[in-house]
């Protein structure tokens, strides 16, 4: 498989080292639509594990092994953080489990204190875990889904996001990038409007 398989042009998806692409389970995946079908497939089991057991959105070590739950059975890597620069992410890469760890510990200190809105502190425990960019690939999915829980836990409803699968190249992938540096402009109100969208 090669990289224009995998991203099929898109400029805001995470580039695989030959390495990690080498770290592909299904042989039967030659294209990107392939690749969106089975990660689809393991994702939606990752969601069962997590809304079934007693996951704590709020421990670095459980987000590693949400991670892997959402694509182990699409990737070798995964659940493990990153080992490379990428194009996208804390130039830092050796440092990301530090990161996380000092993310969840803010957001955990957050929550205690009461002092935000549960679904602004959800949409940015989101967007800094997109900014860290802690595993090789998947971390839009991984984080949305670790905010929608978070907000759960919070008592609110998980987030829509779009209503769209945002994989797909289109209009409300590029309405969720814009918000994405809109926050890097330390403006996350476009990415809060529109994670409820």
């Amino acid at each position: 498989m090669t990289d224009e398989d995998l991203h099929g042009g898109d400029d805001a998806a995470t580039n695989l080292t030959p390495e990690e692409r080498v770290g592909l389970i299904p042989t039967w995946i030659v294209t990107r639509d392939d690749l969106n079908r089975a990660e689809r497939a393991n994702i939606a089991a990752g969601l069962r594990w997590a809304r079934r057991g007693r996951f704590d959105v709020l421990n670095a070590d459980s987000l590693f092994t949400l991670h892997r739950r959402m694509f182990g059975d699409v990737w070798r890597w995964a659940g493990k953080p990153r080992a490379s620069e990428k194009n996208i992410g804390v130039a830092e890469w050796w440092k990301v489990r530090e990161y996380l760890q000092v993310l969840t510990s803010d957001i955990a200190a957050q929550v205690e204190a009461g002092t935000r809105a549960p679904g602004e502190i959800a949409v940015d425990f989101h967007y800094r875990m997109v900014l860290i960019h802690v595993f090789p690939n998947g971390n839009g999915r991984h984080a949305r889904l670790s905010a929608d829980l978070l907000a759960e836990r919070l008592g609110r409803e998980a987030f829509t996001w779009g209503r769209a699968d945002l994989t797909d190249p289109g209009a409300t992938r590029a309405a969720y990038i814009a918000a994405l540096r809109a926050a890097d402009g330390f403006d996350l109100e476009q990415l809060v409007a529109f994670a409820r969208s």
